[in-house]
């Protein structure tokens, strides 16, 4: 960013899609599980849009919809309704799309998201239900329709315009992908098109309160692209104000064109559309009670950037805890392991390192399938001196192999370091004995002489000389000698 940039700040808002993960369609009975399947193989009257087909809404949808809602740390609205929203696509076959206008669902949220290690909160204006169109693959002057996907239930959700920078615009939505899974509201796969990201975007100089003319960003499949898209948008729109030009920049519609690494022109929104919404005439409002919600409360599990705040109180690094927290499954391991020794931050490094090594390498293996237990306790004897770093590095790929209890295992392997002070001290006399030379390169100042010393001792006892024993006697007669 140049010194310039500084003088102008962007203001973004998001507009986010998440498919439900329910068995059905929102308003029919066709299998919603359509991604593996044949086009059009999942249709009925209903979501193909004949005429006289009446909806049904999905109780699992609006189950899932408020979940999600409660999880955003939105409000419940005791009474929302469906609404029609009139536009004509071939990918939309009943030429109307069933939606939530005035009344939706969840309104009025906010979500904390960790930012490079700062927490933030982002406001989220409404979120809301819908049935997904259908899919349109074009080839050449032919479009192919395939409506599996019309009819998916999807949750909109809106926010403020509150994130100034794309990093702020990723870490929510990875944020918001984690809860959907945690939650089991949505698998959100963004290649699958389970998440779906719009962007709006605009820039004016610091200090100035009303918004610039907005551009929206579309299309958006990865983390990493939404930040090089918003990137590179920021910078043209501080360009085009730079050059005085700043009445070219347009309300619009741009995707990113990742082979060239610009955003490209999509089409010109020149008023807004119309989409002539009116209560759905098919289907009753929804109500939930005030008894229904607090027990809906009760299924939100402890969000992850509550788990990476309370992770870091222990010391951690907000790096390591951001991947701790990022799976359940490691989130429950890494805090089982902790629970049997006591020491957060080498639990922290061994799940890290050591378990995520093996597991990158074993791809068959599972964390359910090996006792966090058992790191707990090789963990605990290291502290105890029962072994070193070094016997416990060497065993570690069998004992997670055979999920043995390492105690045991070194007990009846005799792999426990030798701690006995009398026996470790004539080992050591033994070895300043037969290496005067290096004693004297020590006494002449030479410190790397002290670990030849060390390492003379280790040779002889195989390594299970426990370390700050022999350190400890070394430098005592050590000294005598000096």
């Amino acid at each position: 960013m140049t010194e310039s940039h500084h003088a102008y700040e962007s203001v973004m808002g998001l507009e986010i899609h998440a498919r439900l993960k329910t068995k059905t369609k929102m308003f029919c009975n066709c299998s919603n599980e359509t991604w593996k399947t044949r086009p059009n193989e999942h249709i009925c009257p209903v979501c193909a849009g004949f005429p006289g087909a009446l909806p049904v809404a999905n109780t699992e949808a609006v189950y899932l919809g408020r979940k999600m809602g409660l999880a955003l740390g939105c409000s419940l609205r005791k009474i929302s309704k469906f609404d029609r929203k009139s536009y004509f696509y071939p990918d939309l076959p009943a030429g109307f799309q069933i939606s939530q206008y005035d009344e939706p669902i969840c309104e009025h949220g906010k979500l904390r998201v960790i930012v490079n290690g700062e927490e933030k909160f982002f406001g989220i204006t409404r979120l809301h239900l819908e049935n997904d169109a259908g899919k349109l693959t074009h080839s050449g002057s032919i479009s192919l329709v395939d409506w599996n996907r019309a009819g998916s239930p999807l949750a909109e959700m809106v926010t403020e315009p509150d994130f100034r920078t794309p990093t702020e615009v990723s870490s929510f939505l990875k944020e918001l992908q984690r809860i959907l899974r945690l939650c089991d509201i949505s698998d959100a796969d963004m290649e699958k098109g389970m998440m779906r990201c719009d962007v709006n975007v605009s820039v004016r100089p610091k200090g100035q309160e009303k918004l610039g003319t907005k551009v929206e960003m579309k299309n958006m499949n990865s983390f990493r692209n939404i930040e090089k898209a918003l990137e590179y948008e920021i910078a043209r729109q501080i360009k085009l104000y730079e050059e005085g030009k700043q009445n070219e920049i347009k309300q619009e519609t741009r995707g990113w064109d990742d082979e060239k690494g610009k955003t490209v022109l999509q089409r010109s929104k020149e008023e807004a559309m119309d989409y002539r919404y009116f209560p759905e005439p098919d289907l009753p409002p929804l109500t939930v009670t005030e008894e229904e919600i607090h027990t809906l409360k009760k299924e939100i599990p402890e969000l992850p950037a509550e788990k990476i705040v309370r992770i870091m109180q222990s010391g951690i690094s907000f790096t390591d805890a951001d991947i701790l927290a990022s799976e359940l499954e490691i989130t429950n391991f890494y805090e089982a392991v902790n629970q049997k020794c006591n020491d957060p931050k080498k639990s922290a490094n061994w799940v890290l390192g050591a378990i995520m090594s093996y597991r990158n390498e074993h791809s068959q293996f599972s964390l359910s399938s090996f006792s966090p237990e058992h790191l707990g306790t090789l963990i605990t004897i290291i502290d105890e001196g029962i072994i070193s770093g070094k016997i416990a590095k060497e065993i570690f790929e069998e004992v997670m192999t055979n999920n043995i209890d390492p105690r045991k295992f070194v007990q009846e392997k005799g792999l426990g370091q030798l701690s006995n002070t009398g026996e470790l001290e004539e080992i050591c006399e033994k070895v300043l004995q037969e290496n005067q030379n290096i004693v004297e390169d020590y006494t002449r100042g030479k410190e790397k002489a002290f670990g030849a010393l060390v390492g003379k001792v280790m040779a002889i006892t195989k390594g299970k000389a426990n370390p700050s024993i022999v350190n400890e006697i070394l430098k005592k007669l050590l000294l005598k000698a000096v």
